[in-house]
């Protein structure tokens, strides 16, 4: 992974940083999807990429069929105002045999086939009946209540492409056409490990100048509710020969190596260092707040992410660069993150010019206004920032101060915190 030189930011400082939309372009050029495919089950695929697209084998609905309970009719026998001689029923599953003379019609339920003669569905509510015979009242159109054959999909189509990530609704139409398995992405394996001398795992006695191991539980629960495999190399010290024997196997055991802290450059920082030195640095500085400092690369087959040690900044690079790389590699098919106008209810006070995500409450209003406030202390140290967000406000680069009322934009992170 070698960048032209115009693009090489992984000197020291006062190099130029990169801009979010650079960093994701690059990792979208140097990424390929993994090779690795399966074979499973329909209920067995929920969320997982399809390598490959699914066209239709038949047509669906695979004949005529009534869109109600109703009566089968020939259209033409409506304009005459005569009553109509019910000569038989028709049920889903059960088709009526006969044919629809002039003057008859047929009993027909919701997804019944539609009888040979019969061009139009009359909803029940609009029938009279006593005994056999039927009165039909109101006006009707012809056609009317009739789901046509091939009217959602035709042999043939494009069903799902290749890079869809199969939802609930995609694993029904795909039983739909009788299709019971499908060829998907294996699941990622990514490997995580925290680095410094300063972490202890939680239950452990902290001494002084110690805290707690946040940020693997972080990104195991982040990359579990993506759908990959996530392999735990634990805490790490700050020893430039143990991380590297951590970095060589997790290297080895996996397609994505994630680690948290030792990106900076403090002389305890020794990530960027051995990565340039046993693998290859992409990139290294975003123009972003949190997150200025992360490394991107490849350590052997692997591809690396070095995020920073603060807890705010793992998240917020994971959701921003880590996800959309992850995509990639599933070749899935890349989405813009979703993006909605709302107003402030208080007021940003903007000092940094780097593009900046705060942490925000969301709310939407009965008349479907959408307001939005900071979840206050807004360093990147303060998880319980992440904790209470359910969107991201998405500050421009620039300095420059926001008043209540005015809009901004954000990007909700259901199904993410």
């Amino acid at each position: 992974m070698a960048l032209r030189p115009e693009e090489s930011v992984i000197c020291g400082q006062g190099k130029r940083q990169l801009s979010l939309t650079e960093a994701l372009a690059i990792i979208r050029r140097e990424l390929q999807p993994c090779a690795d495919r399966q074979r499973l089950s329909l209920t067995a695929a929920l969320g997982r990429v399809l390598a490959k697209p699914v066209h239709a084998t038949l047509d669906v609905p695979g004949h005529d069929n009534s869109a109600m309970d109703g009566y089968a009719v020939r259209h033409a026998d409506l304009q005459t105002g005569q009553p109509l001689r019910v000569i038989g029923s028709a049920f889903a599953g059960r088709v009526f045999s006969g044919t629809v003379a002039p003057g008859q019609c047929v009993r027909i339920m919701t997804g019944a086939v539609v009888p040979d003669g019969a061009d139009t569905v009359v909803m029940q509510e609009q029938v009279r009946r006593e005994g056999d015979l039927v009165w039909v009242d109101g006006q009707h159109v012809p056609g009317s209540y009739i789901r046509r054959r091939g009217e959602d999909l035709r042999a043939g189509d494009l069903v799902l492409p290749a890079g869809h990530r199969l939802g609930p609704a995609d694993l029904g139409l795909l039983a739909s056409l009788g299709i019971a398995e499908v060829d998907v992405r294996r699941p990622l394996r990514v490997a995580i490990l925290s680095t410094g001398d300063e972490l202890r795992l939680p239950g452990e006695t902290l001494a002084p100048g110690q805290i707690y191991d946040s940020n693997r539980y972080t990104l195991h629960g982040m990359l579990q509710r993506y759908g990959a495999e996530v392999l735990d190399f634990g805490v790490v010290p700050d020893q430039p020969e143990r991380l590297h024997q951590a970095l060589r196997q997790a290297s080895a055991a996996a397609d994505v190596v994630i680690t948290s802290g030792g990106v900076s450059v403090g002389e305890a920082d020794y990530i960027t260092g051995l990565l340039a030195e046993h693998g290859s640095i992409g990139f290294w500085r975003l123009h972003t707040r949190p997150g200025r400092p992360l490394a991107f690369g490849r350590m052997g087959s692997a591809v690396f992410f070095g995020l920073p040690g603060n807890p705010v900044s793992v998240m917020v690079t994971f959701y921003q660069i880590v996800m959309p790389a992850l995509e990639c590699l599933e070749g899935k098919t890349p989405t813009p993150r979703l993006q909605l106008r709302a107003r402030l209810e208080r007021p940003i006070v903007k000092r940094d010019p780097r593009l900046e995500f705060q942490r925000g409450v969301m709310t939407v209003s009965s008349d479907g206004t959408i307001t939005v406030r900071p979840t206050g202390n807004q360093s990147s140290g303060v998880l319980r920032s992440m904790s209470e967000a359910n969107c991201f406000i998405v500050l421009p680069e620039g300095a420059y101060e926001l008043q209540p009322q005015d809009w901004v934009n954000i990007e909700p992170l259901v199904g993410f915190n």
